[in-house]
């Protein structure tokens, strides 16, 4: 694909939101020299409303460096808890580390990070890059015509409009692209709360509760940083009560406190005339933990590689090539969340068998059936 700057006022690509994936895709479509601009509708990172637990795989889509910058912590390992958080403190407080179902590897499977630093450093690489990424303006509107998209904005200068020949919705799980090009909405949207103490603990294990009603509690210890404790939900249970009551359980009181919506289930379609969907905006994420930073940024790539904006049939190539890359592992995701709500007997049953070493990645559910994930079992 051939990239070229117009010369005009409009512009190749408008991208909406600058989390990881609208930052990602407006990174690699500037450095093929495409005319970009993004908007982002307050500071690029706050509010923060996202876990800062992530695979490995993540520094392989950050600037030189971001590794040592953003790094907390390096994590081995998770404990898996049928109870409630009371019956693990009583255990951890009587010597007993391995509270819990242990699953862990002999390397570092993952890292705690800071949160908003990454969301800091991946939009500093796309203006780098020569995107234009505006902060604090906000996307009032958006019209598909049939040679470009007018985008009507509001920023600190008042309302101005500007036109592409496309435009990427990366705009969250409640996005006015979507909403205004009439693409469906995902499957579901999942209610998440995250809170923060100053507790000092850079233990390499995380700890996951099953205990919570059709998703899960996590413990997430972020070395000098604190400790992260979250909770998501399907909506109308009462989350904030159900968050209480999980850090009263490990004897806490969080400090500081975010909460947003986690999409789950792509919709069938993420692209329209002239418009295309990426990341929590597509419902990218991954079933079983609600987390999409590192699906929202391939698929980012795959957009960033596959459309043309001066030829609307390349969005067809886009839905192709994500949905090749991530389906069937968001497939398999769903089959993974659909086991937490198992009898409690079957699930201790089903723990106890797989607990150990694991050769799992975390973010493809797939290497379940991995060689590597078998020769671990019959070691174990």
């Amino acid at each position: 694909m051939t990239a070229r700057r117009t010369g005009t006022d409009v512009h190749d690509f408008v991208v909406v939101g600058c989390g990881p994936a609208g930052s990602r895709f407006a990174r690699r479509t500037a450095e093929q020299g495409y005319d970009v601009l993004a908007f982002e509708q307050g500071e690029v990172g706050e509010p923060l409303a996202c876990s800062g637990h992530v695979s490995t795989d993540v520094w392989e889509y950050t600037p030189e460096g971001a590794r040592d910058r953003l790094r907390q912590n390096v994590v081995y390992g998770a404990r898996f808890h049928l109870d409630d958080p009371h019956d693990t403190v009583t255990e951890r407080d009587s010597g007993q580390a391995s509270a819990g179902y242990p699953f862990y590897k002999d390397e570092g499977i993952s890292n705690v990070i800071d949160r908003v630093g990454l969301d800091r450093e991946l939009a500093d690489a796309a203006r780098d890059a020569g995107a234009d990424l505006r902060e604090n303006h906000t996307v009032l509107d958006v019209s598909e015509g049939p040679d470009a998209v007018a985008v009507e904005v509001r920023g600190p200068d008042g309302v101005e409009t500007h036109e592409a020949r496309m435009v990427a919705g990366c705009d969250g799980p409640q996005s006015r692209v979507r909403d205004d090009v009439d693409l469906p909405d995902p499957g579901e949207l999942l209610h998440g709360v995250l809170g923060f103490t100053d507790e000092d603990d850079g233990e390499d294990f995380v700890d996951v509760h099953l205990s919570v009603p059709e998703f899960f509690a996590w413990r997430i210890p972020r070395g000098e940083a604190g400790v992260e404790y979250g909770l998501a939900v399907p909506p109308g249970g009462d989350v904030r009560q159900r968050f209480d009551e999980f850090t009263a359980g490990y004897g806490v009181e969080t400090d500081r406190r975010c909460s947003g919506l986690i999409p789950i289930g792509p919709p069938d379609s993420v692209t329209s005339d002239r418009a295309f969907l990426i990341g929590d905006a597509a419902a990218q994420t991954k079933p079983f933990t609600g987390g999409g930073i590192l699906y929202g940024m391939t698929a980012a790539d795959h957009a960033a590689h596959e459309v043309d904006p001066s030829d609307p049939t390349t969005l067809s190539a886009y839905e192709s090539a994500w949905r090749e890359d991530l389906s069937r592992e968001i497939r398999l995701g769903h089959w993974v969340r659909r086991a937490y709500s198992l009898p409690d007997p079957v699930k201790r049953a089903g723990m106890a068998a797989f607990s150990g070493e694991i050769g799992v990645h975390m973010d493809r559910p797939s290497t379940l059936f991995s060689a590597e994930q078998l020769k671990s079992l019959l070691r174990g």
